[in-house]
């Protein structure tokens, strides 16, 4: 390894194994998948400084989010890096984006943007340093990033290409994924970094880099146990109803660990979406009914007794659900998940099994007769345990600050409020709120209510007397060094939604409360981990990659005491998926490791055939009669389509660049691509199409395209693996002959009736749209950008030589009775305005027309209900109104 790149890595504040990964990646260009929560944005933001201290370079940074732009930028500048990464977006001008290039530096750009500039040649190609992709498992063949990669590589064969990402659960799906990725990255190297490599494990777990973990298995009580195991069956009733119904399924993969892991989503997504259509509604209604039994699963250990029993009610008294149920819930475990789910609100519940009258329902959830005894979840104790614990080590000399981590904003919430007013107060409220008041039953006292059931711990009862405030870090920082703002905690508490994390200081020791999931930026937490620096961490809800991220936090300060206590349901579901998590992701990095070692890489990738543009299939034959000197004499001439500047959010500019056309884009108003001077289409989606034809919309592009192009053509995409339908899905799926005004279909075909000249082109996926566009431009002419950017819609003359009349006179003659498309020239040759016309007799308009049913028609629309001032007045305001254009 090169001496200056040791004294480059050096430099930089890294982990010894981050320093490993770090001189790897910056010798030889390659993709990098690491273990989540290892500290993939630590490694990716020492790329960032490195190419930041150095103003001659240009660096473009692909595939980042604003949060992640925020991120990097914030602990550079922590870091005292000049000049930051710059942001090219949408907002700046070309002229701008083009001088930001050529001033150089670390450039995050959007993917959309990038592409047009580099079209435009607006980018110096040939002095890019390198590019850096983040989320590198995303880059697929069909996206901008891929087409941002081939652009590059066709003009710059230095520069570098650097990808990481943090997902090798994503290289499992697909064949060949791995391999896939790579050749589109452009690189030749794969690098994997799992949490079981030796250099990381020896690192980690060195004894003054180790975490102090506390596991803690929280017993379920009796009652959580039993609505476990009958959610379970019924669970996997399901499942094995729906693989008997349905032999395509992979048996492997759709399992009862699957589902209720948090993947099967996905899963039963990407094995089911291609035949969908073809399944039977029972099919359909399982798939749905397992993604609910999924969530009511998960709510047994995330949510109260209280509003467990409210989920699990609404089962019964929706009456949607209830008579379309495909047959679990007149099973014996639907009985046993109703029976102990009232036994966690009312002791008495027990004793009597829930019949099946819906006046039994109703008392059954309102619990008539039954004495209300509510259940304190089993984890919320455990916390107290833990607090009191810290609080004794705070007395001893170990005091330090505290971070309790839930899953979502909802459970930190319900964390608050419990470490503020007690079990027993919390879940009176929300007894009260709901059972009580939906069923008319009387409300529970608190005082009552604390003679049966203690607060979350004493101690804290005594903190809440000092200084005690909700808001954001800064606010609970101002408040510590002010202990003597007191009263506004009320006030701070209306401030709290659910878009904000939310936190709880008490005086001693401090404690913090923030979600895992759910906050509107992914570095919240992280964020609050390096601000605070706690020394205590409560992992209220299992979650890997934080947990991953403690210990990075701790490895990068060994001298810092960190100890966590992990609260884990014992024998629980969640305990099971935490298991099922790490041995997907212990696999992945397994198969990526076998795949490796037999994968087929070209030696030189910047002359491989993945640059080669064309529509020739890579077996084609060549003739052998053919002289070499004649194949070469006369070079083809490179295709040309314009492309409106708005389709680059979608995959087929790329595919035609791939296919060897050039690629202009440019702001169109009339069309999205301009094929040749005659030929414009307009491309729409199955939602798209649906959404333009109510709005109207698509009416007024067609009667665009049609004035000022002699071909217009409207192409719908739709994909092939999935199912789409354009009539109204109810218990009978008929085409009726009448035409509809709600009916999509009738819609469609008026459209057609109303644009004769239009073509409408369905296509299957992009690649088929690229070959159609290839085709018809075969021999044509190409477009020229001045004309089609002369072309709007306000234009008044028509370019079109045939169009010789007014558009306004045109289109009302077009939605007379009797006038069609056929006949409508015929009418306004022999006529000159709209007064002659309505002096003319049925005769004479039956002549014209050459129809005597469309005179008939005509001639009685024109008089029907005529008056002499109505006729009078309609002759002076249409008179003098030629239609014909001079």
């Amino acid at each position: 390894m090169d001496e200056s790149c040791t004294n480059i890595a050096s430099s930089l504040s890294m982990l010894e194994y981050e320093r490993e990964i770090f001189l790897q990646a910056l010798q030889d260009d390659g993709l990098i998948v690491l273990a989540r929560g290892l500290g993939l944005e630590r490694i990716f933001m020492n790329f960032l400084q490195l190419y930041c201290t150095d103003p001659g370079n240009l660096i473009l940074v692909l595939n980042t989010t604003n949060q992640d732009e925020e991120y990097f930028r914030e602990r550079l500048e922590a870091d005292g890096v000049k000049p930051l990464p710059r942001s090219i977006t949408s907002g700046i001008s070309s002229d701008e984006r083009q001088k930001s290039y050529l001033e150089g530096g670390v450039l995050f750009v959007t993917s959309r943007i990038l592409v047009v500039d580099l079209l435009m040649e607006k980018v110096p190609v040939d002095l890019v340093t390198g590019l850096l992709v983040y989320r590198a498992h995303k880059v697929v063949e069909t996206c901008q990033e891929a087409f941002i990669l081939r652009l590059f590589r066709e003009k710059n064969k230095t520069g570098f290409i650097k990808a990481f990402t943090d997902s090798a659960e994503s290289f499992t799906h697909g064949f060949c994924k791995a391999e896939r990725v790579i050749k589109t990255l452009f690189v030749r190297n794969l690098y994997l970094w799992p949490r079981f490599q030796a250099t990381i494990l020896a690192f980690l777990e060195q004894e003054k880099r180790k975490i102090n973990v506390v596991e803690l298995h929280v017993p379920m009580t009796t009652e959580m146990q039993g609505i476990q195991t009958a959610m379970l069956d019924i669970i996997a009733a399901c499942v094995r109803e729906l693989r008997s119904m349905n032999a395509q399924l992979d048996v492997d993969e759709v399992t009862l660990e699957t589902v209720i892991s948090n993947s099967f989503d996905s899963i039963i997504r990407y094995q089911l979406e291609p035949v969908w259509h073809q399944l039977s509604e029972k099919s359909k209604l399982l798939v749905s009914d397992l993604k609910h039994l999924r969530k009511i699963l998960r709510s047994v250990t995330c949510h109260d007794g209280v509003t467990f029993l409210n989920t699990v009610n609404a089962l019964r008294t929706n009456e949607r659900l209830f008579g379309q149920n495909v047959g679990w819930l007149f099973l014996d475990s639907a009985d046993s998940l109703f029976v102990y789910s009232n036994r966690r609100v009312h002791s008495a519940a027990a004793a009597k099994k829930p019949k099946r009258s819906k006046k039994a329902d109703e008392n059954v959830a309102g619990g008539t007769n039954d004495r209300v005894e509510l259940e304190e979840p089993p984890k919320w104790k455990a916390l107290s345990d833990v607090l009191v614990e810290i609080e004794a080590q705070s007395g001893a000399g170990l005091a330090g600050q505290v971070l309790v981590c839930a899953d979502d904003d909802r459970t930190c919430e319900q964390l608050r409020e419990y470490l503020e007013d007690g079990a027993r107060a919390v879940l009176t409220r929300l007894y009260n709120r709901t059972i009580a008041t939906r069923h008319g039953k009387p409300l529970i006292s608190l005082a009552d209510g604390r003679k049966t059931m203690d607060g979350p711990r004493k101690s804290a009862k005594t903190h809440t007397g000092e200084s005690s405030t909700t808001g954001t870090l800064t606010q609970i920082f101002k408040d510590k060094a002010n202990p003597d703002d007191e009263g506004n905690d009320e006030k701070d508490k209306s401030n709290v939604d659910g878009s904000f994390c939310y936190y709880k200081v008490f005086s001693k020791p401090l404690i913090i409360i923030h979600p895992l999931h759910g906050a509107s930026n992914p570095y919240s937490l992280m964020r609050v981990l390096y601000e605070v620096e706690p020394k205590y961490v409560i992992l209220y809800d299992s979650d890997i990659m934080f947990i991953r991220q403690l210990e990075v936090f701790k490895a990068t300060r060994p001298q810092c005491h960190l100890q966590l206590y992990f609260l884990l349901y014992a024998d629980s579901t969640d305990e099971q998926c935490y298991l099922t998590t790490l041995r997907k992701e212990k696999e992945a990095f397994e198969m990526l490791i076998r795949n490796k070692a037999t994968m087929v890489i070209p030696s030189n990738l910047d002359d491989c055939a993945l640059l080669e543009r064309g529509s020739a299939p890579a077996n084609e034959t060549v003739s052998t009669r053919k002289g070499g000197a004649m194949a070469s004499a006369q070079p083809a001439t490179r295709q040309k389509i314009l492309v409106d500047m708005r389709e680059f959010r979608s995959e087929l500019p790329s595919l035609l660049h791939r296919r060897g056309l050039d690629i202009v884009p440019i702001t169109i108003e009339v069309g999205d691509y301009i094929l040749t001077p005659d030929m414009c289409v307009e491309r729409k989606s199955i939602s798209d199409l649906i959404g333009s034809l109510n709005n109207g919309r698509l009416y007024n592009q067609c009667l665009a395209m049609t004035r000022y192009y002699k071909r217009p053509i409207l192409l719908i995409e739709f994909d092939q693996n999935k199912p789409f339908s354009l009539q109204f899905q109810g218990n009978v799926s008929t085409i009726s002959n009448e035409i509809q005004s709600n009916d999509v279909t009738s819609k469609l075909a008026l459209l057609t009736l109303h644009f004769p000249l239009l073509r409408i082109l369905w296509c299957a996926s992009p690649y088929a749209t690229a070959e159609i566009f290839e085709e018809l431009k075969v021999g044509k002419d190409q477009p020229e950008e001045a004309k089609a950017l002369a072309i709007t819609v306000e234009s008044s003359d028509s370019p079109l030589v045939t169009d010789k009349y007014s558009h306004g006179p045109q289109d009302l003659v077009l939605k007379l009775p009797g006038i069609s498309s056929k006949n409508y020239r015929t009418l306004m040759n022999k006529v000159s305005d709209l007064s002659e016309l309505v002096k003319l007799s049925e005769e004479q308009l039956s002549k014209i027309l050459d129809n005597r049913a469309f005179g008939k028609d005509l001639y009685d629309f024109i008089h029907k209900n005529k008056q002499d001032v109505e006729a009078k007045n309609a002759k002076q305001s249409y008179k003098g109104k030629k239609w014909k254009q001079k």
